[in-house]
């Protein structure tokens, strides 16, 4: 099937900040850019007809120019009207939301053609010949995880047949803002922050160098552990710190442990949205924080503390221009920045895990289901996006991380974090 949209805008500009750190990534990853693809599937509420799960999806492309915008070395283009092909799946006596996120994961795997393809790709899940989720996959350059959320709760207001409020602000006027003084000074700031931090940072993440590698030799352990999610929620309302603060706390200690470093250094992947423009804006504007950590002692509480001050002063300091960054830090002696950490959840907590959920580990499993050949991060956890259970994976560089050894450090951040409560 395919859907026609007309919008009300159209036109060229600059990638935002955020766009340019994602082409950078989408080139230097090659074939494995897959990785930077964002699956998401939207739930049918209520019995609704095809007709109008598609009328939702075509407002949505209308509204927002980062859903019909390709990329390129000269920037982004916005076109005003096209054409997006949609493929209809039967999920049969299969689970409906089952069939959708594996379609999604599906979709997924192939590369997006930023010049010529819309930046998604959605198929239409049906139950007994009706909708019952629509499952997508968007390119990293077009949305993040919190232009995710608002996708999702816009696509809940049209199929109850709300009518949405015009959009304020889009993609094309954030890099209109990013080329302003102002923000070339909000850049030098930031610039000049990292400059300072790396003056007394080491030049490597391990002091030890590569053995030989596993095969494959980049890989993603996950932990599924709703114990995980208990105590970081507990130890974040007693602390009075973010759950992310908590986490990121036992995860540099975990660094901290097999790197043999003498301060922790992580660069944090950070949505950029404090500003009330770009909270409501489909589009990709965060970058990478920096982060350095002394060493935690016996407190693992002041140790929270202190990493969550430190997480507010690297986010205050992720707005730069990172052409002008990659100068500074070859410069400053190409630091070898190559450690990760980002959580994906868009908003804090998990709403949908269990309320009986203590903190057994009897149910924590650990498993490897993804290689990344194009994929060459040394360290980079992820705290996954599922509502209903603690998700942390790590990319791990075997060369320097063999897979037991990545295993131990997810564990490691879990027995921290349920001793600590």
């Amino acid at each position: 099937m395919k859907i026609e949209f007309v919008g009300a805008t159209a036109g060229e500009a600059p990638m935002t900040w955020g766009q340019r750190l994602m082409w950078r990534a989408v080139h230097l990853m090659g074939a494995s850019q897959n990785y930077l693809n964002c699956p998401f599937v939207f739930p049918v509420y209520g019995r609704r007809e095809l007709s109008f799960v598609l009328d939702a999806l075509r407002v949505l492309i209308e509204r927002h120019e980062a859903l019909r915008t390709t990329f390129s070395d000269a920037g982004q283009r916005v076109s005003r009207s096209g054409v997006l092909e949609i493929e209809l799946v039967e999920a049969g006596a299969e689970r409906g939301l089952r069939v959708a996120e594996r379609v999604a994961t599906e979709m997924a795997h192939a590369v997006f053609d930023h010049g010529s393809e819309w930046p998604l790709r959605c198929t239409v899940v049906l139950k007994d010949g009706r909708p019952f989720a629509l499952a997508c996959v968007f390119t990293h350059l077009a949305v993040d995880y919190a232009a995710l959320a608002l996708l999702a709760e816009e696509w809940k207001a049209l199929l109850r047949g709300a009518v949405l409020p015009p959009v304020a602000w889009q993609p094309r006027d954030q890099a209109g803002l990013e080329s302003s003084d102002r923000w070339q000074a909000r850049s030098a700031r930031s610039i000049a922050y990292w400059r300072d931090v790396l003056r007394d940072t080491p030049l490597d993440v391990f002091d030890h160098p590569p053995s030989e590698p596993e095969n494959p030799r980049f890989i993603e352990v996950t932990m599924d552990s709703p114990a995980l999610a208990v105590a970081a929620t507990r130890l974040s309302n007693r602390l009075t710190v973010s759950s992310t603060s908590v986490i990121l706390a036992a995860c540099s200690e975990a660094l901290a442990q097999v790197s043999a470093r003498s301060r922790v250094v992580m660069q944090l992947v950070h949505n950029n949205r404090r500003d009330a423009r770009t909270r409501e804006m489909v589009g990709t504007v965060g970058q990478d924080a920096l982060i350095v950590l002394d060493p935690p002692g016996p407190d693992f509480a002041e140790f929270c503390r202190n990493t969550h001050r430190a997480a507010l002063q690297a986010y205050r300091n992720a707005h730069y221009d990172p052409a002008a960054m990659t100068v500074m830090r070859e410069q400053a002696g190409g630091h070898d920045l190559d450690a990760f950490f980002n959580d994906r959840r868009a908003a804090p907590g998990w709403p949908a895990l269990p309320p009986d959920t203590d903190l057994s580990v009897a149910n924590t499993r650990t498993y490897t289901e993804k290689a990344w050949p194009g994929v060459r991060f040394k360290v980079f956890f992820t705290v996954g996006a599922d509502p209903g259970t603690g998700l942390l994976s790590l990319i791990a560089d075997t060369a320097y991380l063999p897979r037991a050894t990545a295993e131990s450090m997810l564990r490691g951040v879990e027995a921290r974090l349920v001793g600590a409560v």
